[in-house]
């Protein structure tokens, strides 16, 4: 088998998820970018990977999956150490449940982009304080921190939300940056990040 291949787009909050995946799991990557502000999605060799024109997209052999959420459920499936999702039943299933916006069109205006997440991060805060730790449903990284730490990110370096309603939320961003894993996975970190941001 040959090295894994990750199509990734440095500020796609679905292959932020991946990149925490595949590094939390100590798996080598190759990283390509699919420069989405570029038209990269519609070149006809990236559509033979993914007719969807999307990112991420991971290859790994004659494998080929182009959904976050698949992506990180074959890593668990084919890697299973560090498991991605907790034994007990009730943490299991809130690790599922995805209340945020997974897609967000840059050019969309910021009062709506601040309503769209503070309305997530309303009822992530209320569904998570219950079964939270020091990560989203414990105090080890699961699933749902994989899905969530992308989302708090750019609440705080893009988006400029205020935190201070969301302490458990704002709790997990200090969690996640401790960890290698989270930091190497960050948008600013990634080879086709533009030089002026």
């Amino acid at each position: 088998m040959g090295k894994l291949k990750l199509y990734s787009y440095w500020r796609s909050s679905c292959a932020h998820r991946v990149r925490i995946a595949l590094t939390l799991k100590g798996l080598d990557y190759e990283y390509i970018p699919v420069i989405l502000l570029k038209g990269d999605q519609f070149d006809p060799d990236f559509k033979k990977i993914n007719p969807m024109g999307t990112v991420p997209a991971l290859v790994d052999g004659d494998v080929v999956i182009n959904d976050s959420f698949a992506i990180i459920m074959y890593l668990d499936d084919k890697y299973p150490e560090p498991p991605l999702l907790p034994s007990d039943l009730h943490k299991r299933a809130v690790n599922y449940q995805r209340y945020l916006e997974e897609k967000i069109n840059a050019e969309e205006k910021t009062a709506w982009i601040t309503n769209v997440i503070t309305k997530g991060f309303t009822a992530l805060e209320n569904l998570l304080v219950s079964c939270a730790g020091k990560y989203a449903t414990g105090d080890e990284v699961y699933l749902a921190d994989l899905f969530l730490a992308p989302q708090i990110h750019a609440a705080f370096n893009r988006f400029q939300i205020n935190m201070e309603p969301y302490p458990t939320l704002a709790k997990f961003h200090e969690s996640y940056n401790e960890l290698p894993a989270f930091q190497n996975a960050v948008p600013e970190n990634q080879p086709d990040t533009p030089s002026t941001i």
